[in-house]
């Protein structure tokens, strides 16, 4: 057994003497830091000096409590003699010095009147387009290479993202297509019946469904299922530095990646609208026959008001929309930083940004559908 460690503050003519006495060992449970520094400011000396004739053996608790003695005097004025503590202490008393403490930098944000006057918006924009306008030229290119039967693309890879993106997918798209055709009967039965004109709701509904609704609810559940999924793969694969390792190989990520996913939305949201379509046409007939529409009356005006061209509108806007959901999914997965929160950002960032391209491609089509009287 050790010797107990304990500490003396004597107040004598000379100035302030620190006995230490014991074994100044982290496991002897020493005096706290702050119990002697409390007994040195009692004291009204002009000079601490530390006496360890009494010393036993120590460690890094010496040096911690010689330190805070140090700081003690400089806060009250004092002079601080270390005495006759060990060589050892001393050395590594000024080894815990030499280095300044870290203080971590304070970043100041501009406000956003001076981020907007020094331009950092627009650079920001100007960076973000160059680099859409370049991922824009590598999917052209690989989509090159792919006709002229050069592309490194796996057709097993494409059938997978065909599967995961189509038949895993209508279950939810089922269920949304019939409620929207429910809520379309029933928003255009009320107001129609009021005119006693509640056999066109057939033709509302099917209409709203086959130029609207449908490409665009559909698009809207593939870039939270499919988009969202693209991102998080791609991210998941740059944070354990796939990506990295296909480059080496000499392989286009683009080409054998990016190009399956684009390619599987592409073939599968045509099909996935016409689904839609009917799916939402059915769903608003049994409100439509709640409101003394028949059957035979709903079914005869939604074919009466349905052509092969409003088909074609429906879908012209679903081939655009997959385009465009592979495309920003795909993009944010590959432009992921390698950490798990950066996975989570990039995956926020595909869906919030597919839905924003989403709503303006529709707008544009509905602008263009209306010039050319379509």
């Amino acid at each position: 057994m050790g010797t107990p460690p304990r500490f003396e503050v004597v107040d004598g003519d000379s100035g302030v003497v620190l006995r230490l006495m014991g074994d100044w060992l982290a496991r002897e449970t020493p005096p706290g830091v702050d119990d002697v520094t409390a007994s040195l400011r009692q004291c009204a000396g002009r000079r601490l000096r530390v006496d360890c004739a009494a010393l036993g053996q120590w460690d890094s608790v010496l040096v911690s409590t010689l330190r805070a003695c140090r700081a003690a005097c400089l806060d009250s004025a004092m002079d601080f003699d270390p005495g006759d503590a060990p060589d050892g202490a001393l050395r590594l008393l000024a080894l815990a010095d030499a280095v300044a403490p870290h203080r971590r930098p304070v970043s100041v944000r501009p406000g956003a009147i001076r981020r907007l006057l020094a331009g950092e918006p627009v650079i920001a924009f100007v960076d973000e387009l160059l680099l859409a306008c370049n991922f824009a030229g590598e999917v052209v290119l690989a989509c090159g290479r792919l006709v002229c039967g050069r592309a490194r693309m796996r057709m097993v890879d494409l059938l997978w993202f065909v599967q995961q993106a189509g038949p895993q997918a209508l279950g939810i798209v089922t269920l949304i297509s019939v409620l929207v055709g429910m809520i379309l009967a029933y928003l255009g039965s009320v107001q129609l019946q009021q005119l006693g004109a509640q056999i066109y709701v057939a033709d509302l509904v099917a209409l709203g469904m086959v130029r609207e609704m449908a490409p665009l609810m559909t698009g809207v559940i593939m870039a939270g299922r499919t988009g969202a999924a693209y991102a998080a793969q791609l991210g998941t694969m740059q944070t354990r530095e796939e990506i990295d390792a296909i480059e080496t190989l000499g392989i286009s990520p683009i080409e054998f990646l990016v190009l399956p996913r684009m390619l599987a939305l592409v073939l599968v949201m045509p099909m996935l609208c016409i689904y839609s379509d009917v799916l939402g046409i059915l769903g608003g007939a049994p409100v439509a026959m709640a409101m003394d529409v028949s059957w035979g009356q709903y079914l005869a005006g939604a074919q009466e008001a349905v052509t092969v061209t409003h088909i074609a509108t429906g879908v012209a806007k679903s081939l655009a929309f997959g385009l465009l959901i592979g495309a920003t999914g795909c993009r944010a997965g590959i432009r992921c930083g390698r950490s798990s929160e950066a996975v989570g950002q990039a995956t926020t960032v595909a869906v919030v940004r597919a839905i924003v391209w989403l709503v303006i491609a529709d707008a544009a089509f509905n602008i263009v559908y209306q010039r050319l009287g379509i």
